[in-house]
């Protein structure tokens, strides 16, 4: 069995949904986790709720370690507390599930400036607050395992998600940028785009909701933050029961050598984007490099 022991794991926006389920899981296999939730309704105001509270009483009464943090991550500092109580109860981090998200949907001709800041401060600056004090946690024990929350509302695009879409497929950029940064330390950085039934998805799903219990996605997640993953900078589909990897393919393409044929022309991209498009003997590459190795190598002829 794949098991967390002596593992210190931080999870936001774990009052609730998957987030809840993600700690629960970690919990139930050994690891010590601090439950971050602030509480709050899905558009990111405050109910006065404390959730986090719930799913620690849930974790202890199951025999398991946890503690309650209720820092939003969207404040600026918020990322260094919490993370400051990971190490001021179980000594270190081990383990950061970024989950923490709001929605503020619009048709983008109707969004407001307010609504877009609002987004991304909990997903994209909200990550990035709580994981740059992590990875310096986990570069002193020269091991971490990090997962980032997506969605295909960014890798694919959905209706009236403009805000939502930017911020999540922004993570995606961070994990490149992390996954690469992360190789001398033991760090390994993945992503999720999870499918599940939850307060942020229920009129997206309506009667399917039932389909996609935020339990299926956790295992997936759970994985990815054992020290059995060897994988980094992966972004998985997950849901239902099903999990699928997205990557980001970059075609063989439209070659003309400037030495030799000329110039690129516009009539030139005009006649050409079938080779420009075709998707046979597409490169994924694992950082910017790779573009560049295979730009050479028609340069170079």
């Amino acid at each position: 069995m794949i098991g967390f022991e002596d593992r210190v794991a931080i999870v936001t926006g774990a009052g609730r949904g998957l987030g809840a389920e993600h700690a629960k899981l970690l919990a139930s296999r050994g690891a010590r986790v601090v439950v971050n939730d602030p509480g709050g309704s899905v558009h990111g105001t405050d109910d006065g709720s404390r959730p986090a509270d719930e799913v620690v009483a849930e974790i202890t009464a199951a025999g398991g370690a946890a503690i309650a943090d209720y820092h939003s991550v969207a404040d600026p500092g918020s990322g260094e507390a919490i993370v400051a109580a990971a190490v001021g109860e179980f000594g270190k981090v081990d383990i950061l599930v970024n989950n923490a998200g709001i929605l503020r949907d619009r048709a983008f001709h109707n969004l407001a400036v307010e609504d877009l800041h609002a987004v991304l401060d909990v997903h994209l600056r909200g990550a990035f607050y709580v994981t740059q004090p992590a990875v310096r946690v986990m570069r002193e024990h020269g091991y971490g395992r990090i997962v980032l929350t997506s969605s295909a509302s960014g890798v694919l695009g959905n209706f009236g998600q403009s805000n939502y879409g930017a911020a999540k497929m922004a993570l995606i950029g961070l994990m490149n940028v992390l996954k690469i940064e992360g190789v001398k330390h033991g760090i390994k950085v993945n992503a999720i785009a999870p499918i599940a039934g939850t307060r942020m998805t229920q009129e997206l799903l309506g009667e399917m909701a039932d389909r996609f219990d935020p339990a299926l996605v956790a295992p997936a997640v759970a994985y990815l933050c054992s020290e059995e993953c060897a994988l980094t900078g992966e972004l998985w589909s997950v849901g239902g029961g099903t999990i699928s990897r997205f990557f980001i393919g970059l075609t063989d393409g439209y070659f003309k050598d400037p030495g030799s044929e000329g110039p690129l022309t516009i009539e030139d991209v005009a006649a050409n984007l079938a080779p420009i498009r075709d998707e046979t003997g597409y490169l994924v590459g694992e950082s910017s490099r790779d573009e560049f190795t295979k730009l050479a190598g028609k340069l170079t002829g």
